[in-house]
């Protein structure tokens, strides 16, 4: 949910008002409005250290971790105790980020020449190793090399008869010789062959230059694996400035009064927390506060409060944007349908597990710890829906004779007339998907601009809703055929008077059925492809299932009737594990992409949500929110 609001603002002396945004940013719940870029030398200085620390930051966090696992062909002191442990800790940052990228440049510049001398070599190989000193001889006795290179097809043996030819090299493609003739006579030469430009170093030569090049190419990347360890001075520099630069702009976002000898700010904090922001505010002197609960006109930032299971799906509600203040918070129906769409792409009870095993190794990755949570919740999901689903690394388990009866009474199978089962589920949770999504709009239109506006809105969810509702009901054999038949026709009645004739009360009722009868089309043609849409939640599972389905199959005809253990079983294991892994890895795309569109285009369209607000990001010194 969206947490209230509070609005403050500020009116102190300008000389006291870094010192008194100092203190809100020890507080760390006011959101205070910033200006949005630099404005001095001293915090474009302030920026420009920023950028500085972050770009050596990511090419130190980029470098071979390999490295750590040979000798290091440099001292350790030399790099970690000469110049870089000194001075203070933003001292020692910036020294570390120079050395960082005077050592990106270099590696950069010799990486380029290797590839430079990479292809040289590549032309020099075909010439084999040869001494320069013995064709400087040649040419000392009057005499010229000339080089060709001709298709393997074109080349006529009799060519070494009729000149004085020496082949070099040959492949399947082609042929490289050289020919001696009296220096400056050309007509001992083959007229129809092109000559071609002599080698300008031997291979050898080239090689040992890659070689020192790789060398110090090495010695490099073991300088900064060996800067790398004080990555963390580097991160806690960045939090330190960017705390800096968070005080800067909130400074420079003061309106000036009283010829700039006042200030007045303006800023943001939820509700709950305003018994400890007052009690700050009237304990510091010399600072005048106003403070009313926050509008929609106020364009307050937007605070989510969720819980600890819809907390972890906070991150994709930011991906599409926030709520503005008066919409309503995506996130708790994101998590559920989100999960449960995506356990039905995976589908496979067999990668659940495995998503569960890499949620507990991901809690040991750095900076990989915080999506632990929803991996392992998504695995659960995947294991759940993939044995309700029958599958379990592509193995139909509602087939195995040691599946127990019991279970698979909870396993959707077969065929309901004449359509898949998982094929109409599908289309039945679309279904309900989409109703949710109407009556959390029709919820929200009363909140924001009141029943009587809302009237064609609810005329829209009576029809869909109620009919899905009604006809649910009357499949059940709750309902009989003739009050079905009431029903609906109550429903479409009631409905039409608010699509039709009061979906605006304050205009013409013939514009009314105008504006109906286009939404109405619209509406149709809408819902029909928003519905079809779902048919992915079928589809990815059940391609999913086959691919897996594919893999066992083929490594079952690697094995074939194999008695006993054999190197058949080792190409068994290779091909089951290798396909089973593209496979997760493929199942594990499409099941996030699609649950998300489905999210963010059927879901949010029908509910007509936006997701226009800003984030609430209050001013703090750790810059975690």
């Amino acid at each position: 949910m969206i947490k209230p609001m509070t609005k403050y603002s500020f009116v102190i002396f300008h000389k006291e008002a870094g010192e008194f945004l100092a203190k809100l940013q020890e507080i760390g719940l006011m959101d205070i409005t910033r200006s949005t870029k630099p404005a001095t030398a001293e915090s474009k200085e302030l920026f420009e250290k920023m950028q500085k620390l972050s770009e050596a930051l990511h090419t130190l966090g980029e470098i071979d971790k390999s490295v750590k696992d040979g000798k290091l062909k440099i001292d350790k002191k030399s790099v970690l105790e000469g110049g870089v442990s000194k001075g203070s800790e933003e001292e020692q940052a910036l020294i570390i980020a120079s050395y960082t990228e005077e050592l990106a440049q270099q590696k950069k510049r010799i990486e380029g020449e290797i590839s430079t001398l990479e292809n040289e070599l590549k032309l020099a190989l075909p010439w084999g190793d040869f001494n320069r000193d013995d064709i400087e001889k040649i040419k000392a006795l009057g005499y010229t090399l000339h080089y060709y290179c001709v298709a393997e097809k074109r080349f006529e043996p009799a060519l070494a008869e009729q000149y004085p030819l020496q082949e070099i090299s040959r492949n399947a493609e082609k042929v490289y010789f050289v020919i001696l003739s009296p220096k400056g006579d050309n007509s001992a030469l083959p007229p129809r062959l092109k000559e071609i430009a002599a080698p300008t170093r031997a291979q050898s030569e080239i090689a040992g230059d890659i070689a020192r090049q790789r060398s110090e190419l090495e010695e490099i990347n073991c300088k900064l694996y060996l800067l790398s360890q004080k990555s963390g001075v580097i991160t806690s520099t960045i939090d330190t400035l960017k705390s800096r630069a968070d005080l800067f702009l909130a400074a420079e976002g003061a309106t000036k009064e009283a010829e700039q000898k006042l200030d007045i700010f303006e800023g943001f904090a939820p509700t709950e927390s305003d018994s400890q922001i007052s009690s700050f505010l009237d304990s510091y002197s010399g600072v005048l506060y106003l403070k009313q609960e926050a509008t929609l006109q106020d364009n307050p930032p937007i605070a989510l409060k969720n819980n600890r299971f819809t907390r972890m799906f906070a991150l994709l509600t930011d991906m599409y944007g926030r709520p503005a203040y008066n919409e309503f918070d995506p996130t708790p129906y994101i998590a559920i349908f989100f999960m449960l769409f995506f356990a039905m792409c995976m589908g496979d009870a067999g990668y659940g597990i495995l998503l569960i095993i890499i949620s507990f190794l991901l809690k040991k990755a750095k900076g990989a710890a915080q999506f632990a949570p929803l991996v392992l919740t998504l695995g659960i999901a995947t294991t759940v829906i993939g044995f309700v689903l029958h599958t379990f690394f592509g193995v139909d388990i509602s087939q195995v004779s040691w599946m127990p009866s019991v279970a698979k009474k909870f396993m959707i199978t077969g065929k309901i007339a004449g359509y898949d089962a998982q094929m109409l589920l599908s289309f039945a949770i679309g279904v309900f998907h989409i109703c949710v999504a109407m009556v959390v709009k029709a919820i929200y239109s009363i909140k924001k601009n009141g029943f009587a506006a809302s009237l064609g809105t609810l005329g829209w969810t009576l029809l869909i809703v109620g009919s899905v509702i009604a006809g649910s009901i009357a499949l059940a054999g709750v309902m009989s055929a003739a009050v079905t038949k009431i029903v609906i026709i109550a429903i479409g009645i009631l409905s039409a008077i608010g699509i039709f004739l009061l979906n605006d009360i304050h205009r013409n009722p013939l514009k009314n059925i105008g504006s109906g009868l286009w939404e109405t089309y619209n509406t149709a043609t809408g819902l029909l492809g928003d519905v079809l849409s779902y048919i992915r939640l079928y589809a990815l599972g059940l391609a999913g299932g086959m691919l897996g389905a594919a893999f066992n199959q083929l490594g079952g005809m690697i094995i074939g009737d194999t008695e006993g253990f054999t190197i058949k079983w080792i190409f068994f294991v290779l091909v089951v594990v290798l396909g089973h892994t593209l496979n997760l890895a493929m199942c594990c795309l499409g099941a996030f992409v699609h649950p998300l569109r489905l999210n963010f285009l059927e879901f949010f369209k029908n509910s007509g949500y936006e997701g226009s607000g800003k984030t609430y990001k209050p001013l703090t010194i750790n810059n975690n929110n």
